[in-house]
């Protein structure tokens, strides 16, 4: 975790986030902190990631996200040398799936 980040105040803010109980407080919470721009940019950025982590080529990447080689490039940096945020969350996200189909 980068430490200059860490503080009180970012901690209250994790926190709450992690009271949100489902999508559509998500919507709610983050339309009100966020503009369109910000949440648009932080989708397009896991979008990168889902696609990286699929094994996707740069270019098919570009083409269906509209990020730029240097956008793709810091997200795949992050994968491979980051704090392993983008990872878990993948990472759980597949056990979700893997669990609903499962139930079915």
């Amino acid at each position: 975790m980068n430490r200059k980040l860490k503080d009180e105040d970012m901690d209250i803010l994790f926190r709450g986030i992690l009271k949100l109980q489902t999508v559509e407080d998500c919507y709610d919470f983050f339309e009100d902190l966020c503009t369109i721009a910000e949440l648009r940019a932080m989708v397009q950025r896991f979008q990168v990631a889902r696609m990286l982590d699929e094994g996707r080529i740069y270019s098919d990447i570009v083409q269906e996200t509209g990020a730029s080689t240097a956008t793709i490039s810091r997200v795949n940096k992050c994968l491979v040398y980051g704090s392993d945020g983008y990872r878990k969350m993948l990472d759980r996200l597949k056990e979700d799936e893997t669990a609903e189909e499962s139930h079915e």
